[in-house]
């Protein structure tokens, strides 16, 4: 199990808090434990957080979203008290707070206690994904924890529903997302017509970036956060917005 000082060391060298690195090191305990149950493949990893980990994003984010095809609620149920079984094999404490069917699928909240924190994470499973979207499966190697393996939901359909949901909910964390996308070069032509809505909201929406994003980014990025909305907007430009 990691300990204290570990964390704060990670912390410092990642310029962010141990919060943050404490509730991913979690993440990956997670993941790399569910991931070794027999048919999780269906199963697809997304979201912000697959940003975060198969990506690079420089944005830590809070919970773990997925689509699945071809599975229940219950496999998916018991795929997950399995993993939290292995991850308490590790001496670490987490617990079950809620487990339900959804309008789209299955939600569930867990609690970890590591070190001196107590940390929630959400997980999220859509189960409306196409069962002609194949997963791709890739291998994630963390420095505090061993490496593994995954199943990702396709770049390509991944961005595509980022977009949508900015579209939609608008929050600072999805017009980061957008920006790092971007910035990545994951944006494909066929998306782009988007863009251009995405422009003429971001001039009118209020939102405060700086004080929603700063605690989830590395302290590099305060200059970027200190008038992000300019800094969208020239990346968009940049790619012909």
């Amino acid at each position: 199990m990691i300990t204290q000082e570990t964390l704060v060391q990670a912390a410092t060298i990642g310029q962010t808090t141990e919060i943050n690195v404490a509730r991913e090191y979690c993440q990956h305990l997670f993941l790399g434990a569910f991931y070794q149950q027999k048919g999780s493949e269906r199963v697809m990893f997304k979201g912000g957080t697959a940003l975060k980990i198969v990506h690079g994003s420089p944005r830590f984010s809070e919970d773990l979203d997925f689509s699945g095809f071809g599975v229940s609620v219950h496999q998916i149920e018991s795929w997950v008290l399995d993993s939290l079984q292995k991850i308490e094999l590790g001496a670490i404490k987490v617990d079950m707070q809620e487990s339900k069917t959804t309008s789209g699928g299955y939600f569930g909240a867990l609690e970890y206690r590591l070190c001196d924190y107590v940390l929630f994470i959400q997980i999220e499973v859509s189960l409306r994904q196409r069962n002609d979207v194949q997963g791709q499966g890739v291998l994630i190697t963390p420095e505090l924890l061993p490496a593994y393996m995954l199943t990702l939901l396709p770049a390509s359909r991944l961005v595509e529903e980022k977009i949508a949901a900015l579209l939609t909910r608008q929050k600072p964390r999805d017009f980061f997302d957008l920006y790092f996308m971007l910035r990545k070069g994951l944006i494909t032509a066929e998306m782009k017509p988007h863009l251009a809505t995405i422009r003429d909201m971001l001039q009118n929406i209020t939102l405060d970036f700086k004080s929603e994003l700063s605690q989830f980014l590395p302290k590099s990025y305060l200059g970027v956060l200190r008038d992000f909305r300019s800094v969208l907007s020239n990346e968009l430009r940049r790619h012909g917005v």
